[in-house]
């Protein structure tokens, strides 16, 4: 599958990242990537940046080293709403947010509540990806998140961080199955993302590809495959603002 963005990655501005944008970047390049987007965790994820951090990203090109670059924040849902930790003035600046569930931030839930924690962040105009949404610590009604998404037009996130036998979201790879066969249920489309908190794992999507292969889901459902499949779900967002 042809795979040319990875919009999920994190830099030292998260606290509990090691590289830095320049270092992201050039790994995006030599990965042969033609979009990267920098998504750093919002302030309530503890160690990260402050707001001010996310108010100033018209100093960085967006073309830098020959790449399209995108600058957003991995927003924490806050509560069974959909809160989310950035405040509308700031997030209107930004490209574009994830949001997700994240133990420091929120406790899991029920599967009602934290169905309902997503699908209530999806109203948020700012918000295009939810970040591993197939995360076992939040169990959820994969019918009802991926037919909201399909409505919202918003994407949900295969992860690879999460797939992999180390990582600390064990069991996510049997939960994808089930988000799959529901996005396919609702034509909702997936992303891909590294989750790279160093630029080693920037635009690794291995363990995200073997399990889009495993479930035999389809290619055009999968956004990766052209950086203008990206942007429209963007743009269409932002016009919701």
């Amino acid at each position: 599958m042809k795979d040319v963005l990875d919009v999920h990655t994190h830099t030292t501005a998260s606290g509990h990242a090691y590289s830095t944008l320049r270092e992201n970047i050039s790994a995006a390049k030599s990965a042969g990537l033609e979009l990267i987007g920098i998504a750093d965790h919002a302030p309530k994820m503890p160690g990260s940046c402050h707001d001010f951090y996310f108010l100033n990203f018209e100093v960085i090109p967006r073309d830098a080293y020959g790449i399209k670059l995108v600058m957003g924040a991995e927003l924490n849902i806050l509560d069974y709403s959909g809160s989310t930790d950035l405040p509308a003035q700031i997030l209107k600046k930004i490209d574009y947010a994830i949001a997700s569930l994240h133990n420091p931030c929120i406790d899991p839930g029920n599967v009602e509540e934290n169905t309902a924690a997503i699908i209530g962040a999806m109203k948020n105009p700012a918000i295009v990806i939810i970040g591993h949404p197939d995360n076992p610590k939040y169990p959820v009604d994969f019918d009802k998140i991926a037919r909201a998404a399909k409505d919202n037009h918003v994407l949900l996130e295969v992860n690879n961080s999460s797939y992999k036998t180390t990582g600390y979201r064990i069991g996510s790879r049997e939960n994808a199955k089930l988000m799959l066969n529901a996005c396919q249920k609702y034509n909702a489309a997936v992303i891909m993302g590294s989750d790279a908190h160093i630029d080693f794992d920037v635009g690794n999507h291995k363990f995200s590809q073997e399990v889009l292969t495993e479930n035999n889901f389809p290619e055009e459902l999968v956004i990766n495959t052209d950086a203008a499949k990206f942007f429209e779900y963007v743009s269409y967002r932002k016009s919701l603002h």
